[in-house]
């Protein structure tokens, strides 16, 4: 396991803050025992959480031509039919995953193809549970075409914690399965749409991991 790049800068300041925050107990109050204890345990605590959310742990992807792979950890809290207004403008199939801060926040590609549409909204931070987060939350759109010819859209949005969307990829590129076109710092959410008629292989509720888990089959 790694630590994702995205995460050194948050890294560098959390280590600064413990530093000085240590330095100024041992110097003010080195006779109070238990006010030391408390603050390095609070320290070790969060430098812990920090190193957590930004893991990037080893895998052995899931490759398959005609799939589509998880684009992110977490949970899914939504599979419905839905209009999906911003591209496609018509009906289509989208399965929402929830990431919790404890998850691995690293997004990757669910299929390979040429990046036919990217978009960038700034936004609210609404809960990423909210369904009007889809459309008001700061959030990234990307329209991916397979080779067959099917274009699948997934979607970055921001949650309540985050406040920040990292993406890697822009209009015309060729990107490939697994591979990561994005991060989102702390609590966020990924949708996915995709063509009628697609099998989803996924339930409600059910935990994923990215680039692992077959979210669908392409027809």
């Amino acid at each position: 396991m790694t630590i994702h790049k995205e995460g050194y800068t948050t890294i560098a300041i959390s280590l600064l803050f413990i530093f000085i925050l240590n330095a100024i107990i041992d110097y003010r109050f080195a006779d109070i025992t238990w006010l030391r204890w408390f603050v390095y345990i609070f320290s070790a605590v969060l430098m812990l959480i920090v190193l957590q959310f930004f893991r990037n742990p080893s895998r052995q992807f899931t490759t398959a031509d005609n799939k589509v792979i998880c684009p992110a950890d977490g949970k899914v809290v939504v599979i419905e039919e839905t209009v999906e207004g911003e591209y496609f403008k018509d009906k289509r199939i989208q399965v929402s995953i929830f990431m919790s801060p404890v998850n691995v926040h690293i997004n990757r590609n669910p299929i390979s193809g040429v990046v036919k549409f990217f978009k960038y909204h700034p936004g609210k931070y609404l809960a990423a549970w909210n369904p009007k987060s889809s459309t008001e939350n700061e959030r990234t759109t990307v329209v991916v075409e397979h080779a067959n010819g099917t274009p699948v859209l997934f979607r970055q949005i921001a949650g309540a914690l985050a406040r920040r969307i990292v993406w890697y990829v822009k209009e015309g590129d060729v990107v490939q399965q697994n591979k990561e076109f994005g991060f989102i710092k702390f609590g966020s959410r990924v949708d996915i749409f995709l063509p009628l008629g697609t099998k989803v292989n996924l339930e409600l509720d059910q935990v994923v991991k990215g680039g692992i888990t077959v979210l669908a089959e392409l027809s």
